[in-house]
């Protein structure tokens, strides 16, 4: 009796030598960088540092030399009296230049022609020991007009007393508030937002500066001869 044997499949070629059909089985490839362009990639990124830290070094001297603000803020260092003397030919009178010591300083003084309100003044700007401002005006021609100008329109309210003498005391009920004093001649106006304290500081440093200086006259204008 003939046994038949049953054949399977043909195996591949393959198959035959023991190595796996198609890619699935191919380990994966790797990128090869080739010497000199992996040395002039590790030069570029070198270069890079270098340049970082040149510049770094170039602008920490200036950083150095130029140090951030204090926080009081940056306060200039006017000489008033040195204004005030230089304005005094084209004023017609001394202005005051209050002597305040270090507590109170001093962010601008000049003489303003009028051109815009009409009458000539004597105007500085004082900083309080508070961080408040003050503004001083001094006239040898003022007028109601002027007068509410200066003020804001604020109303009378009352006197205060500074350096001997009484000042009027005029508050707009928002903050900022005057103290007009008219004497020897000039009239003067503080006005700011800083507390009664310090406009009374200012206000005797101010009377005193006024005692010191010489009065201001008004010649009265000639009359024509009959």
């Amino acid at each position: 009796m003939q046994e038949k044997s049953s054949q399977g499949p043909e195996p591949s070629d393959g198959e035959r030598h023991g190595s796996p059909s198609g890619t699935g089985g191919q380990p994966p490839v790797r990128p090869v960088i080739a010497a000199a362009a992996a040395k002039r990639a590790n030069a570029s990124v070198i270069g890079m540092i270098i340049a970082l830290v040149i510049s770094i070094a170039a602008f920490l001297p200036i950083i150095l030399m130029n140090p951030s603000p204090k926080s009081d803020g940056y306060r200039p260092n006017i000489d008033v009296a040195a204004v005030a003397r230089n304005a005094t030919d084209v004023a017609g009178f001394t202005p005051v230049a209050p002597d305040m010591g270090s507590t109170f300083t001093s962010n601008y003084a000049r003489w303003e022609s009028g051109s815009g309100s009409g009458v000539p003044a004597w105007e500085v700007g004082y900083l309080t020991p508070k961080e408040s401002f003050i503004g001083l005006v001094q006239t040898s021609q003022a007028n109601p007009t002027w007068l509410l100008q200066q003020t804001k329109s604020a109303p009378v309210t009352g006197t205060r007393s500074a350096g001997g003498r009484e000042w009027e005391l005029r508050d707009t009920g928002k903050g900022e508030k005057s103290m007009v004093l008219a004497y020897r001649g000039t009239t003067v106006v503080l006005t700011g937002t800083a507390q009664l304290d310090e406009f009374s500081v200012l206000a005797a440093a101010v009377v005193k500066s006024l005692d010191s200086n010489p009065a201001v006259t008004i010649s009265p204008s000639p009359s024509t001869s009959p």
